[in-house]
């Protein structure tokens, strides 16, 4: 049960109070803020894959080969599930999703513009949710490493999507019940996962590893190419910055909780 009460805990933490978070700095923050926290993301996905989450499977899995092809082919299940536009909403170039802070088109779209944003969102919500549960499962302190990274991408994630439902039409009020029922969807995923995954533990290593495959598709797919439109050497040197202390930040975390025994 102390399982069940820490995925509830950092699911609530990175489906809700990310939510919160994105609705208080959209408040007074531009949208062009976004690519810093943005930054961030990118080193604490990046961290948490190449400094807990990988190793961890590897270490507990049967063979590196089984672990490595489970990671390929969760890459190629998330580029798939994002051409059908379950996963990250859409990868046009004049995306609403994607580019909320660079020549919006006030109204283009619409209600079906934020009628996608959700859909997608609960979606991918309810996936991350499985994943923190399986990384909980398998070692609490890559539970928090992971929720950590997923906490750190949400933000800005749902900054994102709470300006792109302000420019669809919804209210303040609206938009933000809207978004934070969708981020419910992370708790609900981590639950039923709890419930699924105790009786079948050996499942874990290929779920923490389908987990890593997320984490690096979403940092290098998605995330990466927005801050790549600006190519100025200050904004260049200060988003690799921002990548090495998130990186830093997940070394820490995972130091931190190794040393007081999470």
């Amino acid at each position: 049960m102390q399982a069940l009460g820490q995925i509830l805990l950092f699911t609530f933490a990175g489906g809700v109070i990310s939510v919160l978070l994105a609705a208080a700095l959209s408040m007074g923050a531009s949208a062009a803020s976004v690519p810093l926290l943005v930054s961030f993301a990118v080193g604490t996905l990046l961290g948490a894959v190449f400094l807990d989450i990988l190793p961890y499977a590897l270490a507990s899995a049967r063979s590196p080969q089984i672990t490595s092809a489970t990671v390929l082919a969760g890459l190629l299940l998330f580029f798939v599930l994002e051409k059908l536009v379950l996963w990250r909403h859409c990868h046009q170039r004049d995306c609403e999703a994607h580019d909320p802070g660079h020549g919006h088109s006030h109204g283009h779209g619409g209600r079906s513009a934020g009628a996608l944003i959700l859909l997608g969102d609960t979606f991918h919500n309810f996936v991350d949710g499985v994943l923190v549960a399986a990384a909980f499962l398998a070692d609490t302190q890559l539970g928090v490493v992971t929720a950590l990274a997923i906490l750190a991408h949400e933000v800005p994630q749902e900054l994102s999507n709470f300006l792109i439902l302000l420019d669809s039409g919804f209210s303040r009020a609206r938009a933000l019940a809207w978004n934070l029922a969708s981020g419910l969807a992370m708790v609900v995923g981590g639950a039923l996962a709890w419930l699924a995954l105790t009786p079948l533990v050996q499942w874990v290593p290929s779920l923490v590893a389908i987990a890593a495959a997320s984490m690096l598709y979403v940092a290098v797919a998605d995330l990466i190419p927005g801050l790549h439109r600006r190519v100025a050497p200050a904004d260049a040197l200060f988003q690799t910055l921002l990548i090495g202390l998130g990186v830093t930040t997940i070394w820490l975390v995972g130091v931190l909780a190794h040393r007081f025994g999470a």
